[in-house]
């Protein structure tokens, strides 16, 4: 049975971790997401497994909209937890962004896209 759970040890939480995934990290995107990673090299470990989603004030100036949308990327990445760590890898560090100011529609929407970016990952 898979996984659904997005627990707390999975949260991208520390300063620390998120300075070194924008400092060393690849930025990938499809569509209206855009996502950093940093992979577990030889030289740069990463002990878990962590992601944390972000909404720019720039987009949604309502507190109101960004939680929306930061639950809509949440929930996107809980129920496709296993294609996204097929993808990306099973240890990394992993920030999702939501690049537009137009309001996802439907779940649905997010969903088509995310399953989009990491197929395309797992292609390159």
């Amino acid at each position: 049975m898979q996984n659904f759970k997005y627990s707390r040890e999975e949260k991208l939480k520390k300063n620390t971790e998120i300075a070194l995934l924008f400092e060393k990290g690849k930025w990938r995107s499809f569509g209206n997401l855009r996502i950093i990673i940093l992979k577990d090299k030889p030289n740069l470990e990463v002990e878990s497994h962590k992601f944390g989603v972000s909404v720019s004030k720039k987009y949604f100036k309502k507190a109101v909209y960004r939680n929306r949308v930061k639950r809509l990327l949440r929930e996107c990445y809980r129920l496709n937890k296993d294609m996204f760590k097929e993808a990306f890898g099973e240890k990394a560090l992993a920030m999702m962004f939501w690049v537009s100011p137009e309001m996802p529609a439907k779940f649905q929407e997010v969903e088509e896209q995310f399953i989009k970016l990491c197929q395309m990952q797992k292609r390159s």
